[in-house]
């Protein structure tokens, strides 16, 4: 449900604006002065303001500029009896999204509303959008391992040397790929990722050299391979350890001869591709098992990079941390909490056995299911659930609890894994569906659920809209 705010100093007006736009399902407020009515915008988060312009204490147009620049992309239609063009245009070049003449028209009242609050939604949708697709996101840390592979970046990136990057999954193998190419001189041409992992063996020469219409049953048509796809750019090769022998024999041609072959074709193609590869795997051990070509490994290995796991650099673990927090809140449209002190070592003494792609996934779930600091506490109830309890605090009966919400949870209440799943389950759905103001529809598809199956949800956990 939208928040609305009208600031109208006329008692007739906001009596019927209220009683209209509630009647159309809007959570309505109103102030009948200005400077009560900014009070409320900077306390508050409203979806639309509808603001008088002639006002006692502060005009119109002076909220319409206090608030706009302490929230840029808040909605307002400014509403005046004394409508004229001047008017409409000053109010228009302040930043206000439409202008209403009193008395107000009841349905162009609503349609601009209703259009008022789709350009909001589309202003925030495309905000998020926009920092997904935005470029690649930073190296975060000032460990000596780091900084020796953001140097290590910024002298190979400008050649067209090849680079081997090794390290665990999740440690950040893609992200050292992406900035390689970034700071290249190929930055403006395809970067192409193939999960070499991810494609079975009998398609993956299909996938890297494409193939000719009919060169196999399924091939109805011609496919362009992903070297020819990165003509000019850059191929990344990720998880190369997993790749066919017989791909592989492809791979060092193309690299040897700069050349490629459709699957089922005859005629050579030329190919000018820097190609970077990673791989968690030990390729010398591979090499070893007959499982991996050596003439490849050192084609591929002119320059290594190793990422080290997350537990070899714990003190960037506060920087990431952080910055994750920001992101996410930011994405989810809320205020950006905290982490105390005594959270933070909490968060550097974990295992983090999925590295840093573990940390992004457990910032996330104690985003919403903590409070507004996010302490030690919290950290052991909700960060690792199914790593044990060995950072947190035990009660005078040996009991281990921690707070949420400002209650203590006790562990002890919780029979089984199931049980702590469940409770977990039933506080992000409730947070998910007050965020989406109880909007079934709008919160099954940011869960990715069916809606059914969210009613099913609700019904099991006895979730209720509180009045």
């Amino acid at each position: 449900m939208a928040k609305l705010l009208i600031i109208d100093d006329e008692r007739a007006i906001r009596s019927t604006l209220r009683e209209i736009l509630e009647y159309e399902s809007y959570d309505v407020d109103d102030i009948d002065n200005g400077i009560d009515g900014l009070d409320l915008i900077k306390k508050n988060n409203y979806d639309l303001v509808l603001c008088d312009i002639k006002m006692n204490k502060m005009d119109g147009m002076e909220v319409l500029e206090n608030a706009l620049a302490l929230k840029p992309d808040l909605p307002f239609i400014m509403i005046s009896g004394h409508g004229t063009v001047e008017t409409a245009i000053e109010a228009s070049k302040k930043g206000a999204f439409d202008f209403v003449s009193k008395p107000p028209d009841l349905n162009r009242l609503l349609i601009t509303v209703r259009n008022a609050l789709d350009r909001g939604t589309l202003v925030t949708e495309t905000k998020v959008l926009k920092r997904k697709v935005s470029k690649t996101r930073h190296i975060l840390g000032d460990s000596e391992s780091i900084s020796r592979i953001k140097e290590t970046i910024d002298r190979v990136a400008p050649t067209e040397a090849r680079v081997l990057i090794t390290g665990a999954n999740g440690s950040g193998k893609e992200l050292v790929a992406r900035w390689i190419h970034e700071k290249s001189n190929r930055a403006e041409s395809p970067l192409i990722e193939v999960n070499c992992a991810a494609i079975p063996s009998e398609l993956i020469e299909s996938e890297l050299f494409g193939h000719e219409k009919g060169s196999f049953t399924s091939a109805v048509k011609q496919r362009i391979g992903k070297f020819e796809l990165a003509n000019g750019g850059t191929l990344f090769l990720d998880e190369i350890g997993d790749m066919s022998l017989s791909a592989q024999a492809k791979v060092l041609r193309a690299l040897q001869e700069h050349k490629i072959t459709r699957v089922g074709g005859e005629k050579e193609l030329d190919v000018n591709v820097r190609v970077i590869a990673a791989t968690n795997k030990d390729l010398l051990k591979e090499i070893e098992d007959g499982n991996f070509r050596m003439d490849l490994y050192h084609r591929l290995n002119v320059i290594n990079i190793h990422v080290p796991h997350l537990t070899e650099r714990t003190d960037d673990i506060p920087v990431i941390a952080q910055h994750f927090l920001e992101e996410i809140c930011n994405d989810y449209g809320m205020p950006v909490k905290k982490i105390n002190d005594a959270a933070m070592n909490a968060l550097k003494g974990l295992p983090w056995t999925g590295n840093v792609r573990e940390l992004h996934n457990m910032i996330e779930r104690l985003i919403i299911l903590s409070d507004k600091v996010i302490t030690e506490n919290d950290v052991v109830a909700f960060a690792n659930p199914t790593g044990g309890t060995n950072i947190g605090a035990a009660n005078g009966n040996g009991h281990v609890t921690a707070t949420h919400g400002g209650s203590a949870i006790d562990y002890d209440k919780f029979s089984n894994f199931q049980d702590y799943k469940d409770h977990a389950e039933k506080e992000f759905i409730k947070f998910k569906l007050e965020k989406n103001n109880w909007n079934v529809s709008k919160t099954a598809d940011d869960i990715e659920i069916q809606r059914s199956h969210l009613y099913s949800k609700i019904e099991k956990f006895g979730l209720k809209r509180s009045e």
